[in-house]
């Protein structure tokens, strides 16, 4: 071919992904002023579809046409990296809002911290059962890793079930612990730092645990081995990005900001 990267057939779902991603904050928009869920609705039920159709033929290029040589990885890491980054970002401006507002307390907020009137919830119930549920996923999922580069697949796939587990029981209690605040997130800057940092990292819990899944799957058709495993490498980094992030979450929200 005279070049190291893999060019790729024309897709349609960059174009459609576009505006189905589109009809989302649209669709928020008009739900926040006219109660109107059909827009963000069909822009979730689109993206999810297109996502799904996209990632099948990514995974048709890497393990049925065999297109995805060394540089074509060294590409994809690189472009997946930064994506990572682009998250950092994307949390850095939550913590930033927070201590922006905690360090020094405006007198809107009664110049305390948490503001008056607000019920914190203790750090060392639920939110350290989380804590413990995502530093154990970390483990299992880097006993997959290992297990995985070993060439031991069956000890690869009971690792990567165990993590999926643990992210689905982190969810689970972090509902929990939503259905139980005595604040939300129209009570104060408080209660709308909380749930826009925890609710985005739950958030992505749910995409990393379904990222997750789907190697999971992978994993039990034989699509890795021990040197080929770009798609369950990417999703254990960004598992560990996840559990980062909820160990500064953990740290500077529910202990310190208590």
């Amino acid at each position: 071919m005279g070049h190291p990267f893999h060019l790729v057939e024309y897709s349609p779902w960059p174009l459609l992904g576009s505006f189905a991603i589109l009809c989302m904050p649209v669709g928020l928009v008009m739900y926040i002023k006219k109660g109107d869920m059909i827009l963000m609705s069909l822009g979730l039920i689109a993206t999810t579809i297109i996502s799904y159709l996209w990632w099948r033929d990514v995974v048709r290029e890497a393990t049925m046409q065999g297109l995805h040589s060394g540089p074509v990885i060294s590409g994809l890491k690189m472009g997946f990296i930064l994506f990572i980054v682009s998250e950092v970002c994307l949390f850095f401006s939550f913590f930033w809002a927070f201590f922006h507002s905690s360090l020094a307390p405006t007198l809107e907020l009664g110049s305390m911290w948490p503001p008056a009137g607000i019920a914190v919830l203790s750090p060392f119930q639920v939110p350290l059962l989380n804590t413990s549920v995502l530093l154990l996923s970390g483990v299992s999922i880097t006993w997959t890793h290992h297990s995985l580069e070993a060439g031991n697949h069956k000890s690869a796939v009971q690792g990567l079930l165990v993590t999926v587990i643990l992210g689905v029981y982190f969810l689970w209690l972090q509902y929990g612990e939503y259905a139980e605040t005595s604040f939300s997130i129209a009570d104060s800057v408080y209660g709308a730092t909380f749930f826009i940092a925890t609710g985005f990292h739950g958030m992505h819990v749910l995409v990393g645990a379904t990222f997750l899944t789907v190697c999971l799957a992978r994993m039990l058709s034989l699509h890795f081995d021990s040197g080929h495993h770009l798609g369950f490498l990417a999703a254990a980094w960004y598992w560990h990005f996840v559990d980062v992030v909820w160990l500064f979450l953990y740290v500077s929200i529910y202990w310190w900001g208590s």
